[in-house]
């Protein structure tokens, strides 16, 4: 993870009284993320979509540990594969 990646994840963990390592991104989370945010940006025209997207598949992951990143990242994308 690049180091102030690292260093927001540790801040956000303390914040919110979690874990660190509950945090860690995996290669494939890397990639379904920057994929949304890639479509929010561009296929919306309004590149501020971007981290809101990232942020409404991450509080969908919250609600709902069983569910898959990869999947919600590409169903607001409105990708089909």
């Amino acid at each position: 993870m690049h180091v102030w990646l690292e260093a927001a994840r540790d801040r956000i963990a303390a914040a919110a009284e979690v874990e660190a390592a509950t945090l860690d991104l995996t290669d494939d989370d890397v990639a379904a993320l920057l994929e949304l945010a890639r479509a929010a940006a561009h296929d919306s025209g309004d590149r501020r979509n971007a981290p809101l997207a990232c942020f409404l598949a991450g509080v969908a992951l919250g609600r709902n540990p069983d569910a898959e990143l990869e999947t919600l990242a590409r169903e607001a994308a409105g990708s089909q594969g």
